[in-house]
């Protein structure tokens, strides 16, 4: 599937601005591309920029990485759920109570790109599994719809967002 693919109805509210970052690409490509440049591009950082926020109340570069790996799985989760034609709407979300509540500045750069690089590869199998049909499954959360397949171009696109925020604010 390519992002191009994608009908209007299949992404609304906030979720599109992600879609639009994620580019014109192939879904399954794209996942893999993006997860290699990303731990690359982190993997070139300096030592002394993983525990730096560029304001007071702002995250870290690891908290920024955990907060990644925490909302792949939950848009993969919604994927999944819509890709079984599961109506049920599904809520929001605070990303500062997750951030708030994880112990990302105790851990090991490898260690949060390890995971990272998990939680990608189950995200690929899933998406590798759907037919066309399952892909263009609609579902709501956070009050907007959304498919199964657009959710993965939200994968993308939010990690492409926050490694643009690392360039800009942190490096």
């Amino acid at each position: 599937m390519n992002s191009s693919q994608l009908l209007e109805t299949e992404c609304s509210g906030p979720f599109a601005n992600y879609v639009r970052e994620a580019g014109e690409v192939n879904l399954i490509e794209e996942l893999e591309i993006s997860l290699h440049d990303f731990i690359r591009f982190v993997q070139n950082i300096p030592l002394d920029k993983f525990d730096y926020r560029y304001a007071e109340g702002k995250w870290t570069i690891k908290e920024i990485i955990q907060h990644l790996i925490d909302c792949e799985r939950i848009f993969a989760y919604r994927a999944l759920r819509f890709s079984r034609n599961d109506k049920t709407e599904l809520p929001g979300f605070e990303e500062n109570d997750y951030v708030d509540n994880t112990d990302a500045n105790k851990r090991g750069i490898q260690d949060l790109l390890t995971e990272l690089s998990a939680v990608r590869h189950s995200t690929l199998l899933f998406y590798k599994s759907l037919s066309d049909d399952q892909l263009k499954r609609i579902g709501t959360a956070s009050t907007h719809q959304i498919s199964a397949g657009a959710l993965g171009f939200v994968i993308i696109g939010h990690q492409k967002h926050h490694q643009k925020v690392f360039v800009e604010r942190y490096l």
